[in-house]
């Protein structure tokens, strides 16, 4: 029998429209709007020292550029998720494109460092509506055809993977080429775009009933995700051991065991722990978690050690990543398409993380006086690759099975899971380089203050971290293999047969 998915109403294209054609262009739709929020991501990160000269603020407010955003999209990214279940994922989308678009305009024509702010923190709101809304329409939209399925999470999957590379690019050339404001006002373009797109091509899908919302457990996951961002982007300023730091992590932590309490007990749970629970879909929640701390290093450090020790502009830094983010879509599409429907995710996920290991090791032979493409290029072609085995399937996995009521929130826990993460990251991973370099420098006290012992002393804190970097990567393959479960994806019940 044909597959038929529920209409909301006459705005929704049916299942049969759906197909073919248009639900390729729905794709291409959605793809543009995680790009926009993938980049978002990065691509500040380029146009701040210019920002920060325009606008006069201090260094110490610098990070609250980024923190902000940060803040804002992983505290809400599970209540979007729930939101976009239950009012639609179409209209949260829209909202979340159109929002985001909004904050973007406000942010390129920000005075002052109070205006940026707010912007950056509406920006966050409003992704944590689109990014789960996006996942989640991707998941029903592909929901009858395994093969197109994996297809279609491949092609997500290496935008998800190649777009924070892609930012650091298009953060140069802008800032470079025109402004650092054309760094937000970028969003307005893609944003135009997708939303018009969104119009024509999106299928919402089936929607429950409306029921009372989880207050206490929204409460409880908006405080405790944005208590423990908080502490964690406090610890490379602060320290670890400063109060700053534990208070809102211990605080953050305790939150969230209260919000699984919570959850257990509430008859309407803003995140139902079915979802969570199930073997495949906890795996990949689990691997994205993890796999996102490692992944941190690779853009970061590695632009530091391109701009700062082999002296690349801020556009030939992003061009050096261009090559990684052509092995990440062609690992995500071929897995994707030619293996996840056969052999499932448990042989690709872990292959990913043993290439992106066998990468962060190669980096840890760079040196002072390396080249890019002796030294550089080698890795990110690895890593590439194997950051595109990890993405489409893992999004995949982590939207496969879930009953049509909980494909938002499920969408917004994989992105949740990447967030924390890529947080955890941020915060280890700094302090682990700070550290190292101390060290080298007070066991070289002699020469502290010679160029080239700084240099070798900044080349020991990249080497370190990308050594457990690839520790970290190694620890994903093993618990990946031991995880997922053998053969292919479940059956996803978003249509009815």
């Amino acid at each position: 029998m044909s597959s038929t998915i529920p209409s909301t109403g006459s705005d929704y294209p049916t299942t049969e429209e759906h197909r073919g054609r248009n639900r390729w262009l729905a794709l291409v739709v959605l793809s543009l709007a995680q790009l926009m929020d993938i980049v978002d991501n990065t691509i500040m990160n380029i146009a701040l020292p210019s920002a920060q000269h325009d606008l006069g603020f201090s260094t110490d407010d610098r990070q609250w550029v980024v923190t902000g955003y940060a803040l804002a999209f992983g505290s809400l990214l599970l209540l979007g998720g729930r939101l976009s279940d239950f009012f639609g994922r179409k209209r949260m989308f829209l909202i979340g494109v159109g929002g985001f678009a909004a904050a973007s305009a406000l942010g390129g024509a920000a005075g002052g460092l109070e205006m940026l702010l707010v912007a950056r923190v509406a920006q966050g709101v409003f992704g944590a509506l689109l990014a789960p809304a996006a996942l989640s329409l991707l998941s029903v939209t592909f929901a009858d055809n395994a093969k197109e399925r994996g297809r279609a999470f491949g092609i997500f999957g290496a935008i998800s993977g190649a777009g924070g590379a892609l930012g650091l690019l298009l953060g140069g050339i802008l800032t470079q080429g025109l402004s650092w404001r054309w760094c937000l006002y970028v969003n307005i373009v893609i944003a135009a775009i997708a939303f018009a797109g969104a119009l024509m091509f999106l299928c919402d899908g089936d929607r429950p009933e409306r029921v009372r919302p989880d207050i206490a457990g929204t409460a409880a996951a908006v405080s405790g995700l944005a208590g423990l961002v908080y502490g964690l982007g406090n610890a490379e300023s602060h320290g670890w051991d400063n109060l700053a730091t534990l208070a809102p992590i211990i605080a953050g932590i305790l939150l969230l065991a209260a919000f699984v309490l919570i959850e257990r007990r509430t008859p309407h749970p803003l995140l139902p722990l079915p979802v969570v629970l199930d073997r495949v879909r906890g795996s990949a929640y689990l691997t994205v978690a993890i796999t996102g701390t490692g992944m941190f290093v690779v853009f970061l450090f590695l632009t530091y050690y391109l701009q700062n020790t082999l002296g690349f502009s801020p556009i030939q830094s992003g061009a050096a990543f261009l090559p990684m983010i052509a092995m990440v879509m062609v690992g995500a599409v071929f897995s994707g398409t030619a293996l996840l429907p056969r052999t499932g995710p448990r042989p690709l996920i872990p292959g990913g993380c043993l290439l992106a290991a066998t990468g962060m090791a190669l980096l840890t032979g760079i040196g002072a006086d390396s080249s890019y493409v002796s030294g550089v290029l080698p890795a990110l072609l690895v890593i590439g690759l194997g950051f595109g085995f990890i993405f489409g399937p893992i999004q995949n996995a982590a939207t496969s099975g879930v009953l049509p009521h909980d494909a938002g929130v499920a969408s917004a826990t994989v992105n949740t899971a990447q967030q924390i993460g890529g947080a955890i990251g941020l915060a280890v991973f700094s302090s682990l380089t700070t550290t190292a370099i101390n060290h080298y420098l007070t066991t070289h006290a002699a020469t502290a203050t010679q160029p080239a012992t700084i240099a070798q002393a900044t080349i020991s804190g990249y080497h370190l971290v990308f050594w457990i970097a690839a520790a970290v990567f190694l620890g994903s393959a093993a618990l990946a293999a031991l995880l997922f479960r053998s053969g292919p994806l479940p059956a996803n019940p978003n249509v009815v047969h």
